[in-house]
């Protein structure tokens, strides 16, 4: 398929609804929207922004499940050559606040409730929302408005149904200026990545951007506009809506939106809209497995899509019925991805490596501590050149530390490429054991224990120790009904691993005891401060 000719969002929604005017565009619950519909909608609303007083330049902050109003917003906001803020859905009030101040975010998007959470609350916790009959508290984000999709009704609040009516006196000809008045080069989105021991950091992503490299990472997948997108994940998420969306938009497919991921309904929805491009995560993987509806459901519409995992998750991907889903590599900091394996590579292929870079991406291999460029083989820091980010957002300290004088983003991950060109992650650096002054990659050790048929999930992370500076531990949820000690892992992990790479702790815990990030990644964080507490107390 050609690339698209637009560099900008809202004209790649005008070329699609083009191209493809009464195709599917969009599905959530009994809502369904062609391309030409989505167009107008989305004009409508961009229409009720401007009247409102939303500009060029300003940042508007969405916190919204998915659903057809989150993808409106979306591209009215970038219509307008504004920028959007998604923000998680799991944000308490201190989060939120960190966002939209850090964002200067002058306008917020919201619904008043999901899934049993007052978000109305949260914002007025956040000091962003006028409660009623009150003003905002002191201290709290600068917001000019908040729209709320929702029942509530009170001074402070626009609500989302009177933008139609807003913008009724805003011509075509006035929303085209604006629309034309957006650059390739301009910030179309500040996504936050999640942060583990520090706050989150902003990276804005450039229109062009978000178009080419979605369109590449589509070329790798052999997307066309037959294609049907189950989204699971969530769309606050770069996964979601600078990876997953883009890619099948830019190929004229469909978006078929769950609100949020539950196994049972995922798998009948998939099976129901013949969804054939498939998104998740291990968990995900794992809870659709495990479903007892899986095998009633008719999967055979799954074809490609992006996982990322371990063998055995990819492999899980696959027996759902994915069969030609890609193992990806990147960060919200390259467009979602800057390799990934071809859908039609063999499966050993895309169990255990995750593909050549992408066009327009240099991928190269250095030693972590004097930049020195590393051969084939070898493994080393991975740096990355091409489709980036124009550096973070208000944090010129940390642009300093993520770009060396090259322009090659440090991305704080091993990884090696192979005699041929493809590339295998090998850990974070951040997660590196040093154990007896010899250094451990976590995700060599956790590769083995998967491999113990007991073994659901692994997850090693170092400890402090008296004698070795740190010691290897492992945090292990078996398969169900299954009783494995830690006498016997250890006895397994000799088989496969020198010494000192054995773990010296093990703790077993549920599913249900591991901390999750908003987008379902486990904290090991979490994990080394918990595992550091208990073996403080009790060290044997």
């Amino acid at each position: 398929m050609d690339i698209p000719q637009s560099r900008t969002l809202p004209d790649l929604l005008d070329e699609m609804a083009a191209r493809y005017p009464d195709r599917e565009a969009v599905v959530w619950g009994k809502e369904r929207l062609v391309y030409r519909d989505y167009r107008a909608r989305v004009r409508q609303l961009a229409k009720g922004l401007l009247a409102l007083g939303v500009e060029r330049g300003d940042k508007v902050a969405l916190l919204m499940e998915n659903r057809t109003e989150w993808l409106l917003a979306d591209f009215a906001v970038t219509m307008l050559g504004a920028t959007l803020v998604p923000v998680s859905t799991w944000s308490t009030g201190r989060e939120l606040a960190y966002v939209l101040r850090h964002s200067d975010a002058a306008t917020l998007i919201t619904v008043d409730r999901f899934r049993g959470r007052d978000f109305l609350a949260v914002l007025a916790e956040a000091g962003a929302a006028p409660t009623a009959g009150r003003g905002q508290a002191p201290g709290g984000p600068e917001l000019r408005h908040v729209i709320c999709l929702g029942a509530e009704r009170y001074r402070g609040l626009t609500p989302f149904s009177d933008l139609e009516a807003l913008g009724a006196g805003i011509s075509d000809a006035d929303l085209w200026a604006r629309q034309r008045a957006v650059e390739p080069r301009d910030v179309a989105y500040i996504l936050y990545t999640s942060g583990t021991t520090s706050t989150p950091k902003g990276v804005p992503l450039q229109h062009f951007g978000l178009i080419e490299n979605m369109f590449n990472i589509g070329e790798r997948q052999h997307l066309t506009e037959a294609d049907r997108l189950w989204l699971g994940v969530s769309l606050f998420w770069g996964f979601g809506c600078e990876n997953a969306l883009l890619a099948v938009m830019t190929h004229g497919g469909a978006v078929v939106l769950q609100d949020h991921f539950e196994p049972g309904e995922a798998l009948a929805l998939i099976a129901r809209e013949r969804c054939s491009v498939y998104y998740g995560t291990p968990n995900i993987a794992l809870a659709l497995w495990e479903h007892p509806e899986r095998r009633r459901r008719d999967l055979r519409s799954l074809r490609t899509g992006a996982a990322i995992g371990p063998p055995p998750a990819m492999q899980m991907v696959m027996d759902i019925g994915a069969a030609e889903i890609c193992n990806v590599y990147g960060l919200t900091e390259c467009y979602g991805n800057c390799a990934l394996t071809d859908a039609r590579d063999p499966v050993e292929v895309r169990l255990h490596t995750v593909g050549r870079p992408l066009p327009g991406t240099e991928i190269r291999i250095a030693d972590p501590r004097t930049h020195r460029p590393l051969p084939p083989g070898e493994v080393g820091e991975i740096g990355i050149r091409g489709y980036l980010m124009p550096g973070y957002y208000k944090d010129p300290e940390k642009n300093a530390a993520a770009f060396d004088a090259d322009g090659w983003f440090l991305t704080g991950d091993f990884g090696l490429i192979d005699a041929d060109g493809r590339l295998s992650f090998r850990g974070r650096i951040k997660e590196m054991v040093k154990t007896g002054g010899i250094n451990v990659a976590p995700l060599e050790v956790e590769e083995v224990l998967l491999t113990h048929p007991d073994v659901e999930q692994a997850y090693v992370v170092g400890v402090p120790d008296p004698r070795k500076e740190e010691a290897v531990a492992a945090v292990i949820v078996l398969k169900e009904e299954q009783r494995v000690s830690a006498d016997d892992l250890r006895a397994f992990c000799r088989k496969a691993l020198a010494a000192f790479k054995v773990p010296q702790h093990f703790r077993f815990v549920t599913r249900a005891e591991l901390p999750l990030t908003a987008s379902g990644k486990v904290q090991k964080h979490r994990l080394r401060e918990t595992l550091a507490a208990e073996l403080a107390q009790d060290p044997r």
